[in-house]
Protein backbone atom coordinates (compact mmCIF):
# COMPACT_ATOMS: atom_id res chain seq x y z
CA UNK A 1 0.00 0.00 0.00
CA UNK A 2 1.15 2.95 -0.64
CA UNK A 3 0.96 5.93 1.74
CA UNK A 4 0.19 10.14 1.25
CA UNK A 5 1.19 12.06 4.36
CA UNK A 6 0.47 15.80 4.92
CA UNK A 7 2.97 17.33 7.53
CA UNK A 8 1.29 20.31 9.02
CA UNK A 9 1.81 22.82 11.67
CA UNK A 10 -1.54 25.28 13.32
CA UNK A 11 -3.91 24.68 10.91
CA UNK A 12 -6.44 21.76 11.25
CA UNK A 13 -9.31 22.05 8.50
CA UNK A 14 -7.42 21.71 5.92
CA UNK A 15 -5.49 18.92 6.63
CA UNK A 16 -8.19 16.95 8.20
CA UNK A 17 -10.56 17.14 5.44
CA UNK A 18 -7.53 16.44 2.80
CA UNK A 19 -6.64 13.59 4.57
CA UNK A 20 -10.88 12.46 4.72
CA UNK A 21 -10.71 12.98 0.94
CA UNK A 22 -8.02 11.24 -0.12
CA UNK A 23 -9.66 7.90 2.25
CA UNK A 24 -12.75 8.45 0.45
CA UNK A 25 -11.99 8.41 -3.29
CA UNK A 26 -8.19 6.74 -3.54
CA UNK A 27 -9.12 3.24 -3.42
CA UNK A 28 -7.91 -0.31 -1.50
CA UNK A 29 -4.32 0.31 -2.95
CA UNK A 30 -3.78 4.23 -1.61
CA UNK A 31 -4.12 5.24 1.95
CA UNK A 32 -3.75 9.24 3.50
CA UNK A 33 -2.74 9.97 7.09
CA UNK A 34 -0.67 12.72 9.16
CA UNK A 35 2.58 12.55 8.51
CA UNK A 36 4.69 11.03 12.17
CA UNK A 37 8.26 11.40 12.50
CA UNK A 38 10.22 9.84 15.14
CA UNK A 39 13.58 9.94 14.08
CA UNK A 40 15.79 10.54 11.04
CA UNK A 41 18.87 8.57 9.65
CA UNK A 42 20.39 10.00 6.78
CA UNK A 43 19.11 8.18 3.33
CA UNK A 44 16.57 6.05 4.99
CA UNK A 45 13.21 6.89 3.94
CA UNK A 46 10.24 7.98 5.39
CA UNK A 47 7.97 4.92 4.15
CA UNK A 48 5.76 7.79 1.95
CA UNK A 49 4.84 8.02 -1.30
CA UNK A 50 3.33 11.24 -1.27
CA UNK A 51 4.04 14.11 1.12
CA UNK A 52 2.40 17.42 1.52
CA UNK A 53 4.42 20.34 3.18
CA UNK A 54 2.11 22.45 4.55
CA UNK A 55 4.80 23.59 7.54
CA UNK A 56 8.78 23.33 6.68
CA UNK A 57 9.14 27.12 5.93
CA UNK A 58 8.74 28.01 9.41
CA UNK A 59 10.37 24.39 10.89
CA UNK A 60 14.16 23.68 9.22
CA UNK A 61 14.31 20.38 11.01
CA UNK A 62 10.73 19.18 8.67
CA UNK A 63 13.04 20.84 5.42
CA UNK A 64 15.98 19.11 5.90
CA UNK A 65 14.07 15.66 6.83
CA UNK A 66 12.13 16.33 3.50
CA UNK A 67 14.95 16.46 1.70
CA UNK A 68 16.14 12.97 3.03
CA UNK A 69 12.94 11.72 1.98
CA UNK A 70 13.27 12.95 -1.12
CA UNK A 71 16.47 11.64 -1.87
CA UNK A 72 15.23 8.62 -0.69
CA UNK A 73 12.48 8.54 -3.42
CA UNK A 74 9.30 10.55 -1.53
CA UNK A 75 7.70 12.78 -4.06
CA UNK A 76 7.66 15.98 -1.94
CA UNK A 77 4.63 18.48 -2.72
CA UNK A 78 6.77 20.99 -2.74
CA UNK A 79 10.22 20.59 -3.98
CA UNK A 80 12.17 21.23 -0.53
CA UNK A 81 15.39 21.76 -2.96
CA UNK A 82 13.55 24.68 -5.03
CA UNK A 83 11.70 25.79 -2.16
CA UNK A 84 15.01 26.43 -0.24
CA UNK A 85 16.55 28.27 -3.50
CA UNK A 86 13.44 30.50 -4.42
CA UNK A 87 12.61 34.17 -3.41
CA UNK A 88 10.51 36.53 -4.17
CA UNK A 89 12.63 38.82 -5.90
CA UNK A 90 14.04 35.42 -8.00
CA UNK A 91 10.41 35.09 -8.87
CA UNK A 92 10.19 38.98 -10.82
CA UNK A 93 13.24 38.70 -12.36
CA UNK A 94 12.07 35.34 -14.11
CA UNK A 95 8.71 37.07 -14.78
CA UNK A 96 10.35 39.07 -16.45
CA UNK A 97 12.38 36.71 -18.55
CA UNK A 98 9.14 34.84 -19.32
CA UNK A 99 7.17 37.80 -20.57
CA UNK A 100 4.80 38.38 -17.22
CA UNK A 101 3.97 42.15 -16.24
CA UNK A 102 5.19 42.42 -12.89
CA UNK A 103 5.75 46.12 -10.97
CA UNK A 104 9.27 47.60 -10.70
CA UNK A 105 11.35 45.95 -8.29
CA UNK A 106 14.92 47.03 -7.05
CA UNK A 107 16.45 44.46 -4.23
CA UNK A 108 17.75 46.51 -1.49
CA UNK A 109 20.96 45.66 1.09
CA UNK A 110 19.98 45.69 4.69
CA UNK A 111 20.62 48.25 7.26
CA UNK A 112 22.57 46.49 9.76
CA UNK A 113 24.92 44.35 8.17
CA UNK A 114 24.55 40.80 8.83
CA UNK A 115 26.17 38.56 11.32
CA UNK A 116 29.94 38.36 11.45
CA UNK A 117 30.37 39.93 8.57
CA UNK A 118 31.96 43.87 8.72
CA UNK A 119 32.64 46.99 6.21
CA UNK A 120 35.41 45.18 4.34
CA UNK A 121 32.73 41.79 3.92
CA UNK A 122 31.05 44.48 1.53
CA UNK A 123 33.67 45.78 -0.58
CA UNK A 124 32.04 45.21 -3.74
CA UNK A 125 29.13 47.39 -2.78
CA UNK A 126 28.92 50.97 -3.63
CA UNK A 127 28.75 53.94 -0.99
CA UNK A 128 26.48 55.34 -1.26
CA UNK A 129 23.99 53.30 -3.71
CA UNK A 130 22.37 54.83 -6.36
CA UNK A 131 19.83 55.98 -4.51
CA UNK A 132 18.55 58.71 -7.20
CA UNK A 133 18.25 55.93 -9.96
CA UNK A 134 16.66 53.54 -7.51
CA UNK A 135 13.41 55.43 -6.57
CA UNK A 136 13.37 56.63 -10.20
CA UNK A 137 13.20 53.49 -11.07
CA UNK A 138 9.94 52.65 -8.41
CA UNK A 139 8.75 55.83 -8.16
CA UNK A 140 6.41 56.98 -5.20
CA UNK A 141 4.08 55.87 -3.17
CA UNK A 142 6.17 52.25 -3.34
CA UNK A 143 6.18 48.78 -1.32
CA UNK A 144 9.49 47.43 0.59
CA UNK A 145 8.74 43.98 2.07
CA UNK A 146 11.26 41.68 2.66
CA UNK A 147 13.01 40.13 -0.18
CA UNK A 148 12.11 36.58 0.43
CA UNK A 149 9.19 37.16 2.94
CA UNK A 150 5.75 35.96 3.25
CA UNK A 151 2.39 36.60 5.45
CA UNK A 152 2.25 40.55 5.04
CA UNK A 153 5.60 40.52 7.49
CA UNK A 154 7.36 43.59 7.51
CA UNK A 155 5.61 45.21 4.57
CA UNK A 156 5.56 49.01 4.03
CA UNK A 157 3.92 51.49 2.33
CA UNK A 158 6.62 54.45 1.39
CA UNK A 159 5.23 57.84 0.33
CA UNK A 160 8.46 59.39 -0.25
CA UNK A 161 12.10 59.47 0.14
CA UNK A 162 12.26 60.30 3.54
CA UNK A 163 9.36 57.82 4.42
CA UNK A 164 11.84 55.34 2.94
CA UNK A 165 15.08 55.99 4.50
CA UNK A 166 13.12 56.22 8.20
CA UNK A 167 11.44 52.55 7.57
CA UNK A 168 14.89 51.28 6.00
CA UNK A 169 16.52 52.16 9.19
CA UNK A 170 13.53 49.91 11.14
CA UNK A 171 14.22 46.51 9.08
CA UNK A 172 17.77 45.77 10.60
CA UNK A 173 19.40 42.86 9.07
CA UNK A 174 16.32 41.98 6.70
CA UNK A 175 17.34 41.96 3.13
CA UNK A 176 14.68 44.16 1.38
CA UNK A 177 13.01 45.02 -1.51
CA UNK A 178 11.35 48.32 -3.22
CA UNK A 179 7.93 47.70 -5.31
CA UNK A 180 6.55 49.69 -7.34
CA UNK A 181 2.93 50.35 -6.41
CA UNK A 182 0.44 49.21 -8.74
CA UNK A 183 -3.07 51.00 -7.89
CA UNK A 184 -5.51 48.34 -8.95
CA UNK A 185 -8.60 48.07 -10.38
CA UNK A 186 -9.27 44.56 -9.88
CA UNK A 187 -7.34 41.76 -7.79
CA UNK A 188 -7.28 38.65 -8.27
CA UNK A 189 -5.47 35.43 -6.11
CA UNK A 190 -5.31 32.08 -7.25
CA UNK A 191 -4.86 28.50 -6.63
CA UNK A 192 -2.82 26.38 -8.95
CA UNK A 193 -1.84 22.26 -8.31
CA UNK A 194 -0.06 20.40 -10.18
CA UNK A 195 0.90 23.16 -12.47
CA UNK A 196 -2.37 22.50 -14.44
CA UNK A 197 -5.73 22.95 -12.14
CA UNK A 198 -6.19 26.85 -11.42
CA UNK A 199 -8.71 27.94 -9.67
CA UNK A 200 -9.44 32.21 -9.75
CA UNK A 201 -10.79 34.45 -6.56
CA UNK A 202 -11.84 37.70 -6.52
CA UNK A 203 -10.01 39.06 -3.55
CA UNK A 204 -9.45 42.14 -1.95
CA UNK A 205 -6.72 42.70 0.55
CA UNK A 206 -7.54 46.27 1.58
CA UNK A 207 -10.41 44.44 3.20
CA UNK A 208 -10.13 42.77 6.79
CA UNK A 209 -8.21 39.12 6.53
CA UNK A 210 -11.89 37.25 6.87
CA UNK A 211 -13.64 39.44 3.94
CA UNK A 212 -10.73 39.32 1.59
CA UNK A 213 -12.48 36.54 -0.31
CA UNK A 214 -15.67 38.15 -0.33
CA UNK A 215 -16.25 40.33 -3.63
CA UNK A 216 -19.73 41.39 -5.45
CA UNK A 217 -18.78 42.84 -8.44
CA UNK A 218 -18.36 40.54 -11.23
CA UNK A 219 -14.54 40.20 -13.35
CA UNK A 220 -14.32 42.45 -16.11
CA UNK A 221 -14.08 40.15 -18.87
CA UNK A 222 -13.61 36.64 -20.07
CA UNK A 223 -10.51 37.50 -21.76
CA UNK A 224 -8.85 39.24 -18.78
CA UNK A 225 -9.75 35.93 -16.69
CA UNK A 226 -8.30 33.79 -19.54
CA UNK A 227 -5.25 35.90 -19.75
CA UNK A 228 -4.78 35.32 -15.76
CA UNK A 229 -5.26 31.75 -16.00
CA UNK A 230 -2.61 31.53 -18.76
CA UNK A 231 0.18 33.36 -16.57
CA UNK A 232 -0.62 31.21 -13.55
CA UNK A 233 0.25 28.09 -15.43
CA UNK A 234 3.20 29.85 -16.75
CA UNK A 235 4.51 30.95 -13.74
CA UNK A 236 4.16 27.67 -11.66
CA UNK A 237 5.44 25.34 -14.59
CA UNK A 238 8.38 27.72 -14.67
CA UNK A 239 8.70 27.28 -10.82
CA UNK A 240 7.92 23.93 -10.57
CA UNK A 241 5.76 24.13 -7.77
CA UNK A 242 2.59 21.99 -7.12
CA UNK A 243 1.15 23.61 -4.75
CA UNK A 244 1.39 27.84 -4.87
CA UNK A 245 -0.79 30.65 -5.02
CA UNK A 246 -0.85 33.78 -7.20
CA UNK A 247 -1.52 37.23 -6.72
CA UNK A 248 -2.57 39.84 -9.82
CA UNK A 249 -3.47 43.67 -9.21
CA UNK A 250 -5.00 44.37 -12.39
CA UNK A 251 -4.40 48.20 -13.76
CA UNK A 252 -6.19 49.25 -16.54
CA UNK A 253 -6.58 45.59 -18.29
CA UNK A 254 -3.41 44.32 -17.23
CA UNK A 255 -2.77 41.76 -14.96
CA UNK A 256 0.76 42.50 -12.66
CA UNK A 257 1.80 39.38 -10.91
CA UNK A 258 2.24 40.99 -7.56
CA UNK A 259 3.06 37.56 -5.05
CA UNK A 260 3.17 34.09 -6.78
CA UNK A 261 5.94 32.92 -4.18
CA UNK A 262 3.19 30.70 -1.73
CA UNK A 263 4.03 27.63 -1.54
CA UNK A 264 1.83 26.80 1.37
CA UNK A 265 -0.85 29.05 0.73
CA UNK A 266 -3.68 29.68 3.21
CA UNK A 267 -6.20 26.79 2.55
CA UNK A 268 -8.67 27.48 6.27
CA UNK A 269 -12.11 27.37 5.25
CA UNK A 270 -12.64 29.90 8.04
CA UNK A 271 -10.59 32.25 5.94
CA UNK A 272 -10.84 31.21 1.82
CA UNK A 273 -14.82 30.60 2.24
CA UNK A 274 -16.30 27.18 1.92
CA UNK A 275 -16.28 27.09 -1.84
CA UNK A 276 -13.03 27.57 -2.39
CA UNK A 277 -12.13 25.40 0.16
CA UNK A 278 -14.31 22.58 -1.22
CA UNK A 279 -12.14 23.16 -4.34
CA UNK A 280 -8.54 23.23 -3.18
CA UNK A 281 -9.71 20.00 -1.18
CA UNK A 282 -10.79 17.61 -3.68
CA UNK A 283 -8.22 18.95 -6.32
CA UNK A 284 -5.23 18.37 -3.93
CA UNK A 285 -6.23 15.24 -3.19
CA UNK A 286 -6.82 13.59 -6.28
CA UNK A 287 -3.47 15.45 -7.70
CA UNK A 288 -1.63 13.61 -4.60
CA UNK A 289 -3.26 10.44 -5.70
CA UNK A 290 -2.45 10.80 -9.06
CA UNK A 291 1.33 11.53 -8.10
CA UNK A 292 1.01 8.73 -5.91
CA UNK A 293 0.32 6.00 -8.45
CA UNK A 294 2.70 7.61 -10.52
CA UNK A 295 5.41 7.26 -7.77
CA UNK A 296 8.61 5.01 -8.63
CA UNK A 297 10.42 3.59 -5.50
CA UNK A 298 14.05 4.68 -4.96
CA UNK A 299 13.97 7.23 -8.03
CA UNK A 300 13.65 10.71 -8.09
CA UNK A 301 10.05 11.57 -7.84
CA UNK A 302 10.26 15.56 -7.58
CA UNK A 303 8.78 18.14 -9.77
CA UNK A 304 11.62 20.42 -11.29
CA UNK A 305 10.33 23.67 -12.82
CA UNK A 306 10.70 24.73 -16.76
CA UNK A 307 13.77 27.09 -15.37
CA UNK A 308 16.03 24.31 -13.54
CA UNK A 309 15.29 22.57 -17.10
CA UNK A 310 15.95 25.72 -19.35
CA UNK A 311 19.16 26.00 -17.25
CA UNK A 312 20.56 22.40 -17.33
CA UNK A 313 20.00 22.43 -21.30
CA UNK A 314 21.64 25.81 -22.02
CA UNK A 315 18.43 27.01 -23.31
CA UNK A 316 16.57 30.36 -23.35
CA UNK A 317 13.74 31.10 -20.88
CA UNK A 318 11.37 33.28 -23.09
CA UNK A 319 8.77 31.25 -25.09
CA UNK A 320 10.27 27.62 -24.18
CA UNK A 321 7.19 26.22 -22.83
CA UNK A 322 3.49 26.23 -23.57
CA UNK A 323 0.68 25.69 -21.14
CA UNK A 324 -0.29 22.06 -20.69
CA UNK A 325 -3.96 21.67 -20.95
CA UNK A 326 -5.21 22.56 -18.08
CA UNK A 327 -8.99 22.82 -15.80
CA UNK A 328 -10.01 26.14 -14.78
CA UNK A 329 -12.38 27.14 -12.47
CA UNK A 330 -13.17 31.12 -11.65
CA UNK A 331 -15.43 32.05 -8.04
Amino acid sequence: MKKIGILFGKERSFPEAFVKRVNEIAGKDIKAEFVTIDKIFQAEPLDYAVIIDRISQDVPFYRSALKNAAITGTAVINNPFWWSADEKFFNNALAVKVGIPVPKTALIPSYEQPDDTSDESFSNLAFPLDWEAIFEYTGFPAYMKPFDGGGWKEVYKLHDVEDFFDKHSQTKKTVMMLQEEIIFDEYFRCYCIGGKYVRIMQYEPRNPFHLRYQVNTPPSSEKLLKTIHDYVIKLNQYLGYDFNTVEFAVRNGIPYAIDFCNPAPDAEVTSVGLENFEWVVETSARYAIERAQAHIDGQDNLTWGEYIKASASGQPLAGKTKPKKATAAKK
